[in-house]
């Protein structure tokens, strides 16, 4: 079966059973790395919404969640140079472990900007995870602490990513061609 969106094909990149097998060995990272800490997960949306609920059910008891919503596209495929906040958080980070959820990093701007902003609530401690990682994108000297996939300069849907609201429901992660 041929899949589409805006007329364009999709091409399989990342399986259900591989993103599910990867978000086990992330938890079991985040896990050692927190010990028996409370974690504060913070999931950026809309495109982490899936990858973070998957997270959290695996992270366990210790997990309170809370969300940011931020936007740094334009086009719909282009990634511009603003960041725009359209929603913060709802607790006070100030003296908590935070783990900043997000679907990928690709310039790195909007991440860094994110986290240099949480920062400055004095939070215990702060890391990243992200599901995706492109890194031949980069525009800044910036890296999640945890790490899902690497994947090529492609552009990606399914699990949450979208291409202009489409795309997000679709169980394994694809490139457009």
């Amino acid at each position: 079966m041929e899949l589409k969106i805006k007329g364009r094909e999709l091409k399989l990149l990342i399986t259900e059973d591989e993103i599910k097998k990867k978000i086990r060995e992330l938890a079991d990272s985040i896990k050692r790395e927190f010990k028996d800490e409370d974690i504060l997960a913070v999931g950026i949306l809309k495109g982490s919404f899936i990858f973070f609920a998957d997270l959290v059910r695996e992270l366990g008891q210790n997990v309170k969640v809370d969300f940011i919503i931020v936007s740094s596209y334009f086009d719909g495929m282009e990634s511009s140079q603003n960041i725009i906040f359209k929603k913060d958080l709802s607790v006070d980070i100030k003296d908590k472990t935070v783990l900043l959820v997000d679907d990928i990093i690709d310039t790195g701007r909007t991440l860094k900007e994110v986290v240099n902003i949480l920062k400055e609530r004095n939070p215990k401690n702060i890391k990243t995870c992200v599901l995706l990682d492109k890194k031949e994108r980069r525009e800044v000297d910036y890296n999640a602490d945890f790490v899902g996939f690497e994947i090529p300069d492609k552009f990606v849907v399914g699990y949450g990513l979208d291409w202009a609201e489409e795309g997000r429901t679709l169980k394994n992660i694809y490139y457009v061609v």
